[in-house]
């Protein structure tokens, strides 16, 4: 069985310390440039034109990174774990993760028909207009997103591939697949009851929360920790208290997202900051406004906020805005985003992890949602 290669140069002499969001972003971006070159190469070899026009294009949107939350989160589950020593395994599976993250970016932007990512044209659009420049036949959307959807298969074939590696070269691999395998399903199930909401113009704040719990939520930081507690081998105790600490902050996460969404700067967010209120999407800002305007008996802001009335012009945006505003819900929000940072404290702290372990977890969760969380005796 093959050996993982070295730990990365950037970790070297720091696997005790709280590894940082940069440390991550710079770590895991070592080891994504080597895992992607490969890949690259192998592309080339099966057919030079598929590797210019689609891998390429792929392995550039990964190389324009994100915050890299994900394999910091995983780095802080196999502190929390009793890691230690070699960090090879962690970054691996922490490269992994932003390869499906890849996949999940390309395939949303096509279904939700986004055009812009991480500061430049979404990868359907970039590939639309090089069928539009090259002059071949036939729709250039059509072709767009149609090469889309595979670049997003081929993210997943390599996350899936990378991780596979990681596996095999550890002593917990099986551990390790299983959170994997869990975590790939419970993507698909959000992604698909976030479209079904948008067809059924749902309008439920427990629909909300369960799509962004799947969606976002479990993904983006209790299967991470989960994922790096499993490389240390940890037992159900730990896992059980990572995974709720990793919903509650991945909750909060959301929700965060969910805002930004609705009232982000596009020049921080690296998207538009409508995109969510032109389609109508469900969020539980969206959701809880309703519930907020219905109580009230706001009916201006009901009918704003209703089902049927998707606003498609600037105007009817901004009074999008007003209505989220006026009824409470962005202050709500704001609220249950601080109450689910503290319970994420609290539930990560039943690992039994060093303090600093769970300093490293309060600086993550901070970063992700813009809020410090509490421990139980600040709080009180």
């Amino acid at each position: 069985m093959p050996g993982l290669p070295p730990t990365v140069a950037p970790l070297a002499g720091r696997v005790d310390a709280p590894l940082t969001v940069p440390d991550a972003a710079n770590a895991v971006g070592t080891v994504l440039e080597r895992v992607l070159d490969e890949r690259l190469r192998h592309s080339r070899a099966i057919d030079p034109v598929f590797a210019r026009e689609l891998a390429d294009r792929l392995i550039a949107l990964v190389g324009r990174g994100g915050k890299r939350l994900r394999t910091a989160f995983t780095h802080c589950g196999w502190r929390a774990a009793g890691g230690s020593g070699d960090t090879s395994a962690v970054l691996r599976t922490g490269a992994a993760l932003e390869l499906l993250q890849a996949c999940a970016l390309v395939h949303d932007d096509v279904m939700d028909g986004s055009v812009q990512r991480r500061g430049a044209p979404a990868l359907h659009v970039e590939l639309a207009r090089a069928h539009w420049a090259s002059g071949m036949h036939g729709s250039a959307e059509a072709f767009g997103t149609s090469a889309a959807v595979l670049a997003g298969d081929l993210a997943l074939a390599w996350a899936d591939d990378l991780l596979t590696e990681t596996a095999l070269g550890t002593p917990h691999g099986s551990l390790l697949h299983g959170e994997w395998r869990a975590m790939r399903t419970e993507m698909v199930a959000g992604q698909y009851l976030d479209l079904r909401a948008q067809a059924a113009r749902s309008s439920g704040v427990d629909e909300a929360l369960a799509i962004a719990t799947l969606k976002s939520a479990l993904y983006t930081v209790a299967r991470p920790l989960a994922l790096g507690a499993s490389l240390a081998g940890a037992d159900d105790d730990v896992l059980d208290a990572l995974r709720a600490a990793g919903r509650c902050a991945g909750l909060a996460f959301q929700l965060r997202d969910d805002v930004l969404g609705a009232f982000g700067d596009p020049a921080l967010t690296g998207k538009p900051a409508d995109d969510d209120l032109r389609s109508r999407k469900l969020t539980y800002l969206l959701a809880v406004a309703l519930q907020l305007a219905d109580a009230a008996d706001d009916h201006q802001a009901a009918a704003t906020l209703a089902p049927d009335a998707v606003p498609r012009s600037e105007h009817a945006v901004q009074r999008v805005r007003a209505a989220l505003k006026r009824t409470g819900a962005r202050d709500l929000v704001e609220a249950r985003i601080e109450e689910l940072t503290d319970m994420s404290l609290r539930h990560f702290g039943r690992t039994g992890a060093l303090p600093s372990v769970q300093d490293e977890f309060s600086t993550l969760v901070q970063h992700a949602t813009g809020v410090r969380p509490r421990r139980a005796e600040e709080v009180a």
